[in-house]
């Protein structure tokens, strides 16, 4: 394989790990659109559980997609915040609800 192709197909490994399964791009999407308590966020998105949730945003702190604060507060208040490097993957998240919707429609008329 050329050095070229060999960095291209590195480049798209490193996307779809950053993409993460089928609950990280939703869980960057519901934390662009102004979600920032978790259970705001797990209410947007229909299917996740609270322990699936937790993880996932556990992992996206890790891997500075998001930023956890904890107010000292009765109760507890938490909240994420998306990074700014976060934010660089909404055009990529954009796209592909552009392309999902344009996808289906094919589907749909050839159904």
């Amino acid at each position: 394989m050329e050095r070229n192709q060999t960095e291209e197909l590195m480049a798209l490994q490193d996307t779809l790990y950053f993409i993460g399964g089928k609950w990280r791009v939703p869980i960057i999407n519901s934390l662009c659109n102004g979600n920032r308590r978790f259970r705001e966020i797990e209410r947007s998105i229909p299917g996740i559980t609270t322990r699936m949730l937790s993880k996932e945003l556990k992992e996206m702190e890790m891997n500075k997609l998001l930023v956890r604060t904890v107010y000292d507060e009765t109760p507890v208040l938490v909240t994420y915040e998306p990074t700014p490097y976060c934010r660089t993957f909404g055009n990529i998240i954009q796209e592909m609800i552009n392309w999902g919707r344009a996808h289906r429609k094919v589907v749909l008329r050839h159904a």
